[in-house]
C-alpha cells in the first residue's frame, strides 16, 4: 500500500473479470446516463422557461430533477471510465469527493421530498394561508437550508473517514462509499459509527417521519371533505407518494445491506438502485401525472418536431 496508512489510490474490485461483457455494460450504462440527462433536463428547462410554472410545487420538482442529474453525474461517468479501463483505480481525493457527492445526493432527495410534503400539507390543510406561507422568500430559504445542512452534516462525516489510517486500499464496490473506506481502518471506528448513525437519523429518518406526519394530516383532512376534493388532493399527492416510497425502499436496502457480504450481483443491484431508479422514475412520474408539465413538454417539442419534418 502506497504512503503507509494513507494510500494515494483505491482500487474498485468489483470491476474485475468482466472481459468482453464490459462493453455490453458500458453501452447499457451510457444509454441509462443519456436517458437520465434527457428526462431531467427536459423537466428542468420546461419549468424554468415557463413562467406559469414558477410555483413552489413545480420549482421543487425542478430541484428534484437537478439533484437527479447531480447524483447520476457523480456516479455514472466514472463508472463508464472504469468499464473501459483495465486498472480500476481512483485517487484518494477523487474517491472522497465521490463519497460526498453520492451521500449528499441521497440526503438532498429526502430534504427536497420533505419540502414537497410540506408544500402539499399547507396547500391542502391550510389553503387560505398557502400564498402567505409559501412565498418566494420562504421557499428560497427552505431550499437553501435543505441544501446547506446535508452538505455540512455529511461533509463532517466524510472528513472523519478521510483522516482514518487504513490497512488496505481495495473497495468491494462499483463506486466509493464511506462504509467501505471505514472498514479498511487500522484503528477503532466507534466515533465514525456514532456520527454516521446520528447523521443517518437527522438526514433520513427525521425527514421520513415528517413526511409521514404530513400525509397522515392530509388523509385526516380529506376524510372530512367531498369526493371531488379527495380526488384533486390525491392527484397532486400521488406522484410525491410514489417517489417517496420508491426512494425510501431503495435507501433502506442500501443502508441495511451495505454492511453485509452479499453475492456480487445482489450487492451491485442494491448499491445502484437508489442512484439509478429515482433519476429515471421521478421525471416520468411528474412529467406524465402533472398535466401542466406534460402539456408544456409537448408544446416545446412540437416546433422541434415540425422543423425536423421534411417539406
Amino acid at each position: 500500500m502506497e504512503n503507509g496508512s494513507h494510500p494515494y489510490y483505491f482500487y474498485l474490485t468489483m470491476y474485475k473479470d468482466q472481459r468482453n461483457i464490459r462493453y455490453v455494460y458500458f453501452t447499457l450504462v451510457l444509454i441509462l446516463y443519456l436517458v437520465i440527462l434527457c428526462l431531467n433536463i427536459s423537466i428542468t428547462l420546461v419549468i424554468i422557461l415557463d413562467k406559469m410554472l414558477h410555483q413552489p410545487m413545480y420549482i421543487l420538482i425542478a430541484c428534484l430533477s437537478v439533484n437527479s442529474i447531480y447524483g447520476a453525474t457523480g456516479l455514472l461517468p466514472k463508472m463508464l471510465t472504469d468499464l473501459l479501463l483495465n486498472t480500476h483505480a481512483v485517487s484518494r481525493s477523487a474517491c472522497f469527493l465521490q463519497i460526498l457527492v453520492v451521500y449528499t445526493y441521497g440526503s438532498y432527495e429526502f430534504t427536497i421530498l420533505t419540502l414537497m410534503a410540506y408544500d402539499r400539507h399547507v396547500a391542502i390543510c391550510e389553503p387560505l394561508k398557502y400564498h402567505s406561507i409559501m412565498t418566494a422568500r420562504a421557499l428560497t430559504i427552505m431550499v437553501a437550508v435543505a441544501l446547506i445542512y446535508p452538505l455540512c452534516a455529511i461533509g463532517s462525516n466524510v472528513s472523519l473517514a478521510f483522516r482514518l489510517p487504513l490497512c488496505g486500499n481495495e473497495l468491494r464496490k462499483l463506486y466509493c462509499s464511506n462504509w467501505s473506506v471505514v472498514q479498511l481502518s487500522c484503528v477503532d471506528t466507534t466515533l465514525n459509527n456514532i456520527v454516521g448513525m446520528i447523521i443517518t437519523v437527522v438526514t433520513v429518518f427525521l425527514p421520513l417521519f415528517f413526511i409521514l406526519y404530513s400525509y397522515i394530516n392530509i388523509l385526516v383532512i380529506c376524510q372530512r371533505k367531498s369526493s371531488d376534493f379527495k380526488r384533486k388532493a390525491m392527484h397532486t399527492c400521488l406522484p410525491h407518494i410514489v417517489t417517496f416510497v420508491n426512494y425510501s425502499i431503495a435507501v433502506f436496502c442500501e443502508i441495511i445491506f451495505s454492511r453485509y457480504d452479499l453475492p456480487d450481483v445482489v450487492a451491485v443491484i442494491l448499491s445502484l438502485e437508489f442512484l439509478i431508479i429515482p433519476p429515471v422514475l421521478n421525471p416520468l412520474v411528474y412529467g406524465f401525472n402533472f398535466l401542466e408539465i406534460h402539456r408544456r413538454i409537448i408544446f416545446f417539442l412540437t416546433p422541434l418536431k415540425m422543423s425536423m419534418t421534411p417539406d
